[in-house]
């Protein structure tokens, strides 16, 4: 899990209250978690200042310390331990599914093996994906948060790694009210988090269920290692970026004007969408420029509106600057292509 397709944050952003529920996992279990804050460097200070937060690598360190010290994955969360090795288990008998859908579906079911604290549900609806969770009997409110917001992040980080894809997310949401680390939020899902909502919830678009799985028992063994980056860090690569940007030109034109307001629109900087584009073999002009010849084609051949217009409605500034880009598009002027009704 060191590969470069995870964004590594440069400064503390977890929050503190996450290592208090670790030390709360301990507390149930009657055992001291001293050990595991020293190996993640965090001092009983430091534990108790609030508002503190701590970088992505001491709550890896302390994370994997305490799962195996402890023999609990889920950290006191649950009615039950589930030992080490369990979502190692969850991952590979998901690992064959054909498609990311599938590979959900079989997660869902098989988490229930785990434990039936919590059920885990897929539902699509309107091109939108919803993973949802249900709270079967109550969590204890010492570990509620922790545990719904990591079995969503594990869950979103193993479906980005097995596609080898960002899964972009439209929203998420939670059934407590907005904590006082809520900005924590945006980064580990997305801006669009609702608090006191009636479930746990992530939604995304639902073509990232049909794409294939990209990987192997050995790229699973390799992950396994380090599995925790998984519920920290965000994946880099998006394999439907370019066509999310395309239907953002199509449809939102006016607001998507420049590199940067789409980026927005797409909750990544402007640096990050050229160079995502530009791991895909593509371009934020080159896409700009299929769209344009794609709505100048529909516009010659479903309108008579004038020439001048159509530049206009298809982004160009003037008539004659459209024309010279149809012509190298199709080989024809635009008064010619609509003469000739190709």
């Amino acid at each position: 899990m060191t590969s470069p397709a995870f964004l590594k944050p440069a400064r503390a952003v977890t929050p503190m209250a996450f290592v208090r529920a670790i030390a709360k996992g301990y507390e149930r279990y009657g055992m001291d978690p001293a050990e595991a804050l020293k190996s993640a460097q965090i001092t009983p200070r430091e534990l108790a200042r609030p508002g503190a937060r701590v970088t992505a690598a001491q709550f890896e360190a302390l994370s994997e310390h305490a799962m195996q010290e402890l023999d609990d994955e889920a950290l006191g969360w649950f009615s039950r331990r589930l030992p080490w090795g369990s979502y190692g288990m969850l991952c590979r008998a998901s690992l064959t599914s054909p498609d990311l859908g599938v590979a959900i579906k079989r997660w869902c079911r098989h988490h229930r093996l785990l434990t039936e604290d919590i059920g885990l549900a897929l539902e699509v609806a309107g091109g939108v994906a919803t993973l949802r969770i249900t709270e079967n009997r109550p969590l204890d409110e010492a570990f509620r948060e922790f545990c719904l917001v990591t079995s969503l992040r594990f869950m979103h980080g193993y479906m980005c790694w097995a596609i080898d894809s960002r899964i972009s997310l439209r929203n998420a949401t939670f059934p407590f009210a907005a904590p006082p680390h809520r900005d924590a939020y945006a980064p580990m899902f997305t801006p669009e988090v609702r608090f006191d909502a009636a479930q746990a919830t992530l939604s995304f678009d639902e073509r990232y269920l049909a794409l294939p799985l990209q990987r192997d028992e050995r790229a699973l063994r390799t992950m396994l290692k380090r599995a925790l980056p998984l519920t920290i860090l965000q994946y880099r690569r998006d394999r439907l970026l370019g066509q999310r940007v395309r239907e953002l030109l199509r449809s939102r034109a006016a607001e998507a004007s420049t590199a940067e307001a789409l980026a927005g629109l797409l909750n990544v900087s402007g640096r990050t969408l050229h160079r995502q584009l530009h791991e895909e073999g593509t371009s934020l002009q080159t896409l700009k420029n299929e769209v344009r010849h794609e709505l100048a084609v529909e516009q010659l051949r479903r309108t008579n509106r004038p020439i001048k217009q159509v530049a206009l409605a298809v982004g160009f500034r003037n008539e004659k600057s459209f024309s010279r880009a149809f012509l190298q598009w199709t080989g024809h002027a635009p008064r010619d292509f609509r003469a000739q009704g190709l």
